[in-house]
């Protein structure tokens, strides 16, 4: 019950406090900061546990997988939420599975499109285009097309970044693979904030608590904590319902945002959201005819919704 209420609870509300930090931290250095910290407090963990170091081949493939997750989609998350509001970039981000159904369709062939998964994909795309669209008489602004478009592309890309674990080489141990990645997510994060210029103009002590707290709050509820109560659930409970996190989530960070984060929550934000989760719901409870695929060495830290 404990670990649920994590993944529930902590897990959505990542969002606001993504949403507090990038307000004062640039964006890409922010998430730098966390997954170096998270990455290597994991990394270490799992050395102190007797886990071996990753092999080069190991390494090369999780710098890989880290572009496509953690640059890609974290870093756009955070770049996305100095301009769309935290329970809308949640939403948006609950996206991930229907993108992940189209990877398996198109390039793993380990599940066939269905009348059922069509209507999900359908309800799905309609659920993005509420938020978006300014033709409709709804209550609250659209979504900012910018920030809209980082999350649609930073939730295709963790799509591809999880085809792409089936196909290469990464640590055995979820643990170390997860810090692996990390690790290299923060590393590559670093490197875009330095040639983004951030670094320029960024004075730490000019920095307030409260956004302190809230990258804090994201490295140790968010990433340690939250990915060791994830992980002891996927060996105790079953997939199905520990999945159940990717629309809870969402439902956490609109109420979180519109309670603690004065975000507004109009008809435009509740139609959206009903149409996306009812998208996530009907594509994790379908069971799909799929073909057999080779399986991954290991594991991507693929799980945390923020």
């Amino acid at each position: 019950m404990l670990c649920f209420a994590i993944i529930y609870l902590v897990w959505g509300t990542t969002f606001l406090a993504i949403r507090v930090g990038v307000q004062e931290i640039p964006p890409f250095l922010m998430a730098a900061m966390r997954f170096l910290v998270a990455g290597g407090v994991l990394y270490g963990w799992m050395l102190a546990q007797g886990e071996t170091s990753p092999t080069t081949r190991e390494w090369i493939s999780a710098g890989v997988v880290s572009i496509f997750i953690f640059v890609l989609d974290y870093g756009l998350l955070f770049w996305a939420e100095q301009r769309v509001p935290s329970g809308i970039a949640a939403v948006m981000l609950a996206m991930i599975p229907l993108f992940m159904v189209l990877a398996e369709i198109i390039f793993l062939g380990t599940q066939k499109l269905t009348p059922r998964l069509a209507l999900a994909l359908l309800s799905g795309i309609a659920g993005v285009a509420v938020l978006m669209s300014r033709s409709l008489n709804l209550s609250g602004a659209p979504v900012d097309k910018r920030g809209a478009l980082a999350l649609l592309v930073g939730s295709m890309s963790w799509s591809l970044g999880s085809v792409l674990t089936r196909r290469l080489t990464l640590p055995f141990s979820k643990g170390m693979s997860s810090g692996t990645q990390m690790l290299a997510g923060g590393f590559f994060l670093a490197l875009t904030s330095t040639a983004l210029g951030e670094f320029r103009g960024f004075h730490p002590l000019a920095i307030s608590r409260g956004a302190w707290f809230a990258l804090l709050y994201l490295i140790v509820a968010g990433s340690i904590i939250g990915f060791t109560a994830y992980v002891w659930l996927i060996h105790h409970e079953s997939p199905t319902k520990v999945a159940t996190y990717a629309y809870v989530n969402p439902c956490v960070a609109v109420f979180v945002g519109y309670f603690l984060g004065g975000e507004s929550l109009g008809m435009r934000t509740i139609l959206g959201t009903l149409f996306v989760l009812t998208s996530v719901i009907v594509i994790t409870s379908t069971k799909v005819p799929r073909v057999a695929a080779p399986l991954s060495v290991g594991d991507p830290a693929k799980a945390e919704g923020s």
